[in-house]
Formats: structure tokens, C-alpha cells, sequence
């Protein structure tokens, strides 16, 4: 076996030199003066409507896109709000399906003020006049190119206007004022759009009036059957996502079978696990090595079901091989520090997140957390679950890092497909699904993606399934002794052992541990790409297998800082043979970029986009040869759609991983002139202002 290599060194940063240039249309496109009008008209009729709703002091106008569009192509004229350009005016953004849901769009929705609808309503209108009048009714992508270069006159406005309305008419569809339309009848978690209202004084015009203590993060708001009713019927077009009945989160049962006790040293300074659960029972024989707190209101009543789930998580991370000798995975014990913030009979999940904000806070020592807990209900298509939510916002001010089940299928849904619940939807965090022990995902595995697109689960562990004890997971659940259990629940702790060694025993950043277990999980045989039930597959048992490597791999970590726009270095020593590189060459990044729930699908807020390979000289400057054929972001013409590019390269998943594909037939490399390989990072924002810090980032090459 080989270690890992930590290799040591700085990455160098420049700013992007590129400049925008003339707006164009795609090669062959063409847009009518009759779209022009069309979209003038749909504009009067929303201003219209403003002009005589004036409660939210401006106006909400929600853009539908012909496809899944990139930053590029989105608004860059309509709806300019004097200096402010329309990407900052989103508040909103979600996807949208044809019936067959074979083609997919993007929405993004726009809090401006009535002038920027008035401007935008103008430059359509002299826009579309020119093109009736002077190119029959249609301009082409040839005419815009030769407009950009040539010059135009005669339009009333200028140039570059007239050419970002046109490109900006191309790629929209429609505009609408979008209004909620499903009937909620139950307590629910509702975010409304941001506006120039505060959020208090905005409800109190619909006659909702609610306290502090029923909002989250500004937008966010627990209502009550009878608000969400008033407010459906006062101001539909409010109302951006709904969370029906707080999304009760339940624990997964067990089947309980008492075995002997048996004894444990007194703990020393073992690292601290944090675990967010239902409450620990004190009798068990591990009961010096957790620190308990109860979070529960005394004057709920408990019954000893209360204590079974948490106290079996705990008992994993403490003593898990103990009971299961073949998970032995080498990383010793583990102290805990568990909070019981839930029964085992449901509990609302807006009364847990503001716990477990307030809970890590006040714990910063612990780095790493686990969360086995998870909702019945299906995760939304179009936005992160408030749950999620509020983890990954937690994750990114507190630099700590959660492992979270994802979530079970009930015994009579396992013939089902079900997608995973809540919070198994947060990007930041690494979410586990389980397997038996064979390896197979179980019969109560969940599946994603998240917002049709994210990754989710991240790895698979083992989690029992089976009818026999042999199938299952020892723990133990009380004074009684252990009990033979199956679910996420079990698999995760496993995880979030094998994270915790990595972090304080190994001392590496969650960066780098993260994407470790990821590489790990993913191997030479990715599953990412086949399976929605595995993520990228199933981790090794034993940590060895993770810090070490076979005797013919070279597995090395690098850590850094994105600073500017691109972050680099083209100092990797790869052995060659013969003027070859006869090797395969994987590679996994792993960030925790700052997360806007508000922006719907387009949740992350920061793209670390990864190109790894050769460097070579063209046209005698330094670039990589990418592993994957990675061409964003390259000089030159390069075609790629939004679609392909966050289908094929991830594009705004907060992990990649690129990776050969082992052939029959091996053909080495050629070795270019230095040698050397290189790894270049250009990070990307969804809005013009600056993420602030350097973010940080690991990397994992094998």
C-alpha cells in the first residue's frame, strides 16, 4: 500500500482578462419584430396591473427562458433598473416542463420598479419598429454580426442596445406575473419573494400579522392554515415555495433483539462527534463516552421510544464495530455530544432549525456533525427545502461540515420510486444512502437528484436490509442491550466516523476530507452516472483503504483558495515512460460555496469549474489538455450548452469529479514538452457583486 501524498506549494491567481464582446445571436437564429411586440405587449400588461397593486412597492415580473440558459444569455437590457443590471434583481428561479417533460426551461423572477418595465417596454418597441420597417420583420445572427462590426443607425437608440435587446428577445419566451396555484390546507413553511417591503410590514397589509419567532432568514415564514389561505387569496404571486405541514421528519423503526452487555474504557481525549437526534438513554453501557442535552420542551411527555433512535446513532459512533466486527473500520472510538431535539413520533422541523442553528453555534470545537434524521415527504422539483436550507447556510458561517441520512421509503412503498426528503437535500453536506451488505442499494434506498440536477446522495454505506440479524446493524438502544436495526439512519454515523478521523485525527479541512470519500467511494467505477440510489458509490470498510492507496496508484491532496477568477498551477511532477504518461488519472474537487435558497434552481452561488490534464503550449502560451475534454472557459469559439455543460462537467455542482474510464486496450499519453500536468480552477458567480473570502477548496488526484 502507499500513502497519500499532501503535496505543498501555493496556487497562483490572475484576474479574467477577457472582455465581453458584441452581442451576437446563435449561428443561423433569427427573431421577428412579431416576438418583439408580443413581449412589449405582455410587459404593458404587467405594468398595468402594478400600477394598481402597489402594496409590495414595485413590481414582481417572472421571466420564462426558451431552455435551460446560461448566465450569458440571460437578460442583460430588459429590465434594467437605472444602475442596477437585471441579474440583480432576481429573487426567484425555478424549471419548468413541456406536458411530455422532454424539454425543460429556466423561470427567473424579478422584483423591479415600474420605470424599468416602462424602459424595457420602449426598447422593445423601437426595436421591434426598426426591424419591420427595415429588415421586413426578421433579423438574423449574419445581420447582428455584421451590425456589431459594421455600425447601425436610424434605431433611436444605441448600438450595443439595440443589439442586447435583440439577443435578450431571442432567449425569452414570455413574461408573466406567476402566481401559486396549489391549494395548501395545512400549517406550512411559505418563502415569499424579497421586495422593498419588510417582511412584517408587507403581511400586515394582507392582514397576517406574525412575530419574530415565526421567521426565517427574512423571507422565510411559518403560517398558520387560515394566513396561508389569506395570503393565497391577497397576493398569490407572493408566495415562491411552500412546505406542507412543516415536513415532519420521522425515524426509521427498528426490530429490537436484546444481546449481552458488555463494558468499555473510560473515555480520554477522543475526538468529539456532534449528533442532532432523539434523545439518549443514560443507561446504556457507553454512557460516559456522549454528553447529553435535552432540547425538548419539559412539558412535552416521553415515552422510551423516545430514546431508541438517537441512543442507536450514538451507540455507532462510539462503539459501531463492537457490535459489527466485519464494519470494523479502524477508526477507533469516538466521543459524542448529542442534543435530543426531537420524539419519536414526528416533530416540526421549523422548531428543529432554529435549534440547530443555535446548537452549533455554541459548540464551535465540534467540526463534524451527524444528522439522521429525515422527512416522508418528497423533496420539491423547483427549490431546496428549508431544512436543507438552513444546514448548508450553517455549514458555510460555521465551517462544519454534516453527514445526513437520505431519508427511507416506508415498508409498503418499496416497490416505488421516491425521491429523497428533507434535509437530504443539502448540497453542502455529504448525505449517504444505504446498501446491503452485498453492496446493492436496499429496498427502502431513496433516489435523486436535487432540483433535477445536483448529485444526491453523495456516497452509500452499509445499512442492513434483510428479514435475519445477520442482514442488519448491532446498536444499542438502551439498559436492555442492542437491538438488529436497517436504515439510512445507520449507514451515515458510519460515514461521519470515517470524516471525523479524516479531520481531527488526520487533520486535514473538510475540504479535502470530503472530497476523499468521495474519490474513494467513486474509485476507478463510478456509479454516479448509472444510479440515483448510490451517488458515487460505496465507501471502503476500513480507513486504510481511504489514506492509503494500491501499490500501483499515486494519490496525492492539494488544498487552496480561490481568490480570482482563475486559481492555478502547472508544477505537477506525473512520472513518464518512454515520452508517454502510461497512466489513468481521476480527480475530485470539493467546495462548500455560499447557497441563496431564494434563487430556486439556481441555488450555489459560486462555480469552481476544474480542468486537469497535460500542459502543453499553444500558441505559446501554457494551457492544460484537459482529462475530460473540458473546453469552458477556453479561448477560442467553444459551443456548449447550459444543459451539457452541468450534465457532462457539473457546472454549478459544488463537487466534481473527472475521471478515465478503464479500457481493454491502454494507449499512454503522449508527454508534451515540459512534462508537467496542471490544475486550473476559474470560478464563476451567478451575480456581478464578490463572494467576499477566498473560498476554499480540496482536491484529491489519483
Amino acid at each position: 500500500m502507499n500513502s497519500i501524498l499532501q503535496l505543498k506549494g501555493r496556487f497562483d491567481s490572475k484576474k479574467n482578462s477577457s472582455k465581453p464582446g458584441a452581442p451576437q445571436l446563435p449561428k443561423g437564429a433569427k427573431v421577428s419584430s412579431k416576438h418583439l411586440y408580443a413581449l412589449r405587449d405582455q410587459l404593458k400588461e404587467i405594468c398595468s396591473y402594478w400600477n394598481k397593486d402597489t402594496r409590495i412597492g414595485g413590481a414582481l415580473v417572472s421571466v420564462h427562458y426558451t431552455r435551460i440558459v446560461a448566465k450569458s444569455n440571460r437578460l442583460s437590457r430588459l429590465l434594467t433598473d437605472g444602475a442596477r443590471k437585471p441579474a440583480d434583481s432576481v429573487c426567484g428561479a425555478k424549471f419548468e416542463w413541456n406536458k411530455e417533460r422532454s424539454h425543460q426551461w429556466h423561470v427567473f423572477t424579478h422584483f423591479v420598479s415600474l420605470n424599468a418595465i416602462d424602459d424595457a417596454v420602449k426598447h422593445l418597441n423601437k426595436a421591434a419598429d426598426w426591424i419591420e420597417k427595415k429588415r421586413g420583420g426578421c433579423i438574423t445572427s449574419e445581420d447582428v454580426s455584421r451590425f456589431a462590426t459594421d455600425g447601425i443607425a436610424g434605431i433611436g437608440m444605441a448600438k450595443t442596445t439595440f443589439l442586447e435587446v435583440v439577443r435578450d428577445s431571442f432567449h425569452v419566451s414570455r413574461f408573466d406575473i406567476d402566481r401559486m396555484t396549489d391549494t395548501i390546507r395545512s400549517e406550512s413553511i411559505i418563502t415569499i419573494y424579497q421586495t422593498a417591503v419588510e417582511t412584517k410590514s408587507l403581511l400586515a397589509k394582507f392582514g397576517i400579522r406574525i412575530v419574530d419567532d415565526r421567521i426565517i432568514d427574512r423571507t422565510t415564514l411559518r403560517l398558520r392554515p387560515d394566513e396561508v389561505q389569506k395570503l393565497q387569496t391577497e397576493a398569490p404571486y407572493l408566495i415562491a415555495m411552500n412546505v406542507t405541514d412543516f415536513t415532519k421528519l420521522m425515524p426509521e423503526d427498528e426490530q429490537r433483539c436484546n444481546i449481552e452487555q458488555t463494558m468499555i474504557p473510560q473515555p480520554k481525549s477522543e475526538p468529539v462527534i456532534g449528533v442532532i437526534d432523539t434523545l439518549f438513554d443514560r443507561r446504556v453501557y457507553f454512557h460516559d463516552w456522549v454528553e447529553d442535552y435535552r432540547m425538548i420542551d419539559d412539558a412535552i411527555p416521553i415515552s422510551s421510544e423516545d430514546y431508541q433512535h438517537g441512543t442507536a446513532v450514538s451507540s455507532i459512533l462510539v462503539d459501531g464495530p463492537r457490535g459489527n466486527p466485519r464494519l470494523d473500520d479502524g477508526c477507533g472510538r469516538f466521543r459524542v455530544r448529542h442534543f435530543g431535539v426531537a420524539t419519536a413520533s414526528g416533530f416540526s422541523s421549523f422548531a428543529v432549525l432554529r435549534m440547530i442553528r443555535s446548537i452549533v453555534a455554541s459548540h464551535p470545537d465540534i467540526k463534524v456533525w451527524n444528522l439522521s434524521l429525515g422527512s416522508p415527504r418528497e423533496i420539491p422539483d423547483n427549490f431546496i427545502s428549508p431544512e436543507a436550507s438552513e444546514i448548508d447556510r450553517i455549514q458555510n458561517e460555521y465551517d462544519v461540515i454534516f453527514v445526513v441520512a437520505g431519508t427511507n421509503k416506508s415498508i409498503h412503498e418499496k416497490n416505488t420510486i421516491k425521491k429523497i426528503g428533507a434535509p437530504a437535500d443539502s448540497l453542502n453536506a455529504i448525505v449517504v444512502n444505504a446498501t446491503d451488505f452485498k453492496g446493492k442499494p436496499a429496498s427502502y434506498t431513496r433516489v435523486g437528484p436535487v432540483l433535477s440536477f445536483f448529485k444526491k446522495p453523495d456516497v452509500s454505506y452499509y445499512g442492513g436490509d434483510g428479514t435475519t440479524a445477520q442482514e442488519k446493524i448491532v446498536v444499542c438502544t438502551g439498559a436492555l442491550g442492542a437491538s438488529y436495526v436497517s436504515g439510512t439512519s445507520f449507514a451515515a454515523p458510519w460515514i461521519a466516523r470515517k470524516l471525523a478521523y479524516l479531520i481531527y485525527v488526520m487533520g486535514l479541512s473538510r475540504e479535502v476530507a470530503k472530497a476523499l470519500l468521495i474519490d474513494a467511494a467513486a474509485g476507478w467505477n463510478r456509479q454516479d452516472y448509472i444510479s440515483a440510489e448510490l451517488g458515487y458509490g460505496v465507501l471502503p470498510t476500513h480507513i486504510r483503504d481511504i489514506v492509503q492507496t494500491r501499490e500501483d496508484e499515486i494519490r496525492f491532496i492539494i488544498t487552496g483558495k480561490a481568490e480570482e477568477y482563475e486559481t492555478f498551477t502547472y508544477n505537477l511532477p506525473v512520472p513518464a515512460e518512454k515520452e508517454t504518461h502510461p497512466f489513468y488519472a481521476r480527480a475530485t474537487l470539493a467546495y462548500f460555496p455560499a447557497c441563496d435558497r431564494n434563487q430556486g434552481v439556481d441555488y450555489t452561488r459560486t462555480e469552481l469549474d476544474l480542468h486537469f490534464g497535460r500542459i502543453h503550449k499553444k500558441n505559446g502560451k501554457a494551457t492544460i489538455k484537459d482529462v475530460q475534454g473540458n473546453e469552458q472557459a477556453d479561448a477560442g469559439l467553444h459551443v456548449i450548452y447550459e444543459e451539457e455543460a452541468r450534465r457532462v462537467y457539473r457546472k454549478w455542482d459544488n463537487v466534481k469529479h473527472i475521471s478515465d474510464v478503464i479500457a481493454k486496450k491502454v494507449i499512454p499519453r503522449k508527454m508534451y514538452e515540459s512534462g508537467l500536468w496542471g490544475i486550473s480552477i476559474k470560478a464563476k458567480e451567478r451575480i456581478a457583486r464578490k463572494r467576499g473570502e477566498p473560498l476554499p477548496f480540496g482536491i484529491v488526484v489519483t
